[in-house]
């Protein structure tokens, strides 16, 4: 269930593991009231973390593109998936290894932190695969190149699995649509492989943060329930959706356990100000939000009164995931009609 907060979340913890894609930005432009959100959470003494499973900038250029912004960030403000499978690989090959890395500049420098080697073929003998988000003008050649070396047994790792990511002229592929064409070149072998992944929602990449900025209290916030929100349910760690990406308000009110996040809100303004928890209205009643009420009937869900329509939404997520926790479905459609989501 949703949870509450008397408390504005920036008072409430002492770090925000904000995702960018959906969530600061979407196509490289600055989402709406991101900026001042994210400007006054800092000034009110929140740490801001950027936690990214885009691997293809590094800290740096990623830094730069938010100051642009007007966001306050350094390099050491961002963490990427690419840090992050750079850590895994070190852990298994030698000093110095070299890796076939097929993704952009910023799994490159990952790699040169952690003393690896980065190569382009599968004749230059590398001792693990990497594949990370490089961009829509990677090379045809380079996933080529990575299946040859996974066909010959190389161990193959991966930043992240998103199949999309979000852009300004709507939804592009992701990682792990690249990830899929190497699957299906391998797919003759006897025991055709699978990538060791990184990035949200697995464990590394919660590591990888925590150990970056040392976080005690953190908050999870983002725009997918399949990595951020997941990622925050696997790391133990509270989390916000915000609904500026690709998360949709049906998408929410059908999320499963794992997918469910503990806050909602909008936008980034949500960062500043306290969550309110829907309440039982009563038995068979339903749950209440601001000046709505939403219960499950014969299939349904239905929404009753007036307010605020993020109130509402709130309502229904108690209600469609308590039905569908009894082993009930509901159709949301009229509802969220009435929201105008």
């Amino acid at each position: 269930m949703l949870r509450a907060s008397g408390q504005a979340l920036h008072e409430a913890y002492d770090t925000a593991l904000l995702d960018l894609d959906g969530v600061v930005y979407v196509g490289g432009a600055a989402v709406p009231h991101a900026v001042p959100s994210l400007r006054a959470a800092d000034g009110a003494g929140m740490r801001l973390a950027y936690v990214t499973n885009n691997a293809a900038r590094t800290p740096e250029t990623v830094a730069e593109h938010l100051t642009r912004l007007g966001v306050p960030a350094g390099p050491d403000d961002v963490v990427t998936s690419a840090q992050a499978v750079a850590r895994v690989i070190a852990e298994q090959v030698p000093q110095g290894a070299r890796v076939l890395c097929v993704g952009g500049e910023g799994l490159r420098v990952a790699l040169a932190e952690r003393g690896l080697r980065a190569v382009e073929s599968a004749d230059d003998a590398p001792a693990a695969v990497v594949q990370g988000y490089g961009g829509p003008e990677m090379p045809w050649g380079r996933l080529a190149e990575a299946a040859i070396a996974v066909g010959r047994g190389v161990p193959w790792y991966a930043s992240n699995a998103d199949l999309t990511i979000p852009s300004g002229r709507g939804i592009a592929p992701g990682n792990g649509a690249a990830l899929e064409v190497v699957r299906l070149a391998t797919r003759w072998m006897r025991e055709p492989p699978e990538p060791v992944v990184a990035g949200k929602p697995l464990p590394p990449m919660h590591r990888e943060t925590i150990l970056r900025t040392g976080a005690e209290r953190p908050l999870v916030v983002g725009d997918r329930l399949d990595t951020d929100i997941e990622g925050a349910y696997a790391g133990g760690v509270d989390s916000l959706l915000v609904l500026t990406g690709v998360t949709d308000a049906p998408q929410l009110l059908a999320a499963g356990p794992r997918h469910r996040p503990a806050y909602v809100a909008a936008d980034l303004r949500g960062l500043l100000a306290p969550q309110p928890q829907p309440q039982v209205a009563g038995e068979g009643a339903g749950f209440r939000c601001g000046g709505w009420t939403a219960r499950a009937d014969e299939g349904a869900l239905v929404l009753d009164g007036e307010g605020e329509p993020l109130d509402g939404l709130r309502a229904l997520c108690c209600a469609a995931w308590t039905a569908a926790d009894a082993g009930a479905a509901c159709d949301a459609g009229k509802a969220l009609a009435r929201l105008g989501l």
